[in-house]
């Protein structure tokens, strides 16, 4: 059952990736990204890392993809004109990728274990401790600095954001709360007396 489902997992993340790339609409790539994204959790989950696999399913799919998915729907987006733009640059593309490549060919040729590997492998796992709970002692016991650093650094790429593209434009009347709170209800009503047959 186990072989069975490792293929069944392996099989549907590589054809939603090979649809997420070969599909004409773009609403259908997002969903084929969500297939390849719970493929991949389902196969994280056959090695025992299941906190990986939440991980991938909350963040990828709950958040990521369906942000994708809400932007490719409500904007109107020429598609065909994007893709024409992308076949001028396809040659660089392609010499690009193929720099790529011979880059990850030379590093698994010098690709070397470090010592004292086959000893590690060939240590029983301890299994007093879940992987989730082993993997939160190592976040927020040896390494909490760090983390707390990465977040500092993930609040502060936020921040540039929000201040890179926000425009103050001149002709939009903005809300002043300030000058609401301190108005005099004396001089905010004016009664007027209106005579009969008479309008404003």
């Amino acid at each position: 059952m186990t072989v069975f489902a490792f293929y069944l997992f392996a099989i549907s993340a590589i054809t939603g990736g090979l649809f997420t790339v070969i599909s004409r609409q773009p609403v259908h790539s997002v969903l084929w990204l969500i297939l390849s994204f719970l493929s991949s959790a389902g196969l994280f989950v056959l090695l025992g890392a299941e906190f990986v696999a939440m991980l991938l399913i909350i963040v990828y799919v709950g958040a990521v993809a369906v942000l994708f998915l809400f932007v490719v729907m409500m904007l109107d987006v020429d598609f065909a004109e994007l893709k024409a733009e992308m076949a001028r640059y396809m040659p660089l593309a392609l010499l690009i990728g193929l720099v790529i490549l011979m880059q990850f060919v030379m590093a698994f040729g010098a690709w070397d274990s470090a010592q004292g590997v086959e000893a590690n492998l060939a240590q029983p796992v301890p299994t007093d401790r879940h992987n989730t709970e082993a993997l939160g002692v190592i976040l927020y016991d040896q390494y909490f600095l760090l983390f707390q650093l990465a977040g500092l650094i993930l609040l502060v790429a936020m921040i540039g954001a929000i201040v890179l593209t926000l425009r103050h434009r001149q002709d939009i009347k903005r809300q002043d709360i300030v000058g609401q709170m301190m108005r005099d209800p004396a001089k905010a009503m004016e009664l007027k007396d209106v005579k009969p047959g008479q309008g404003l």
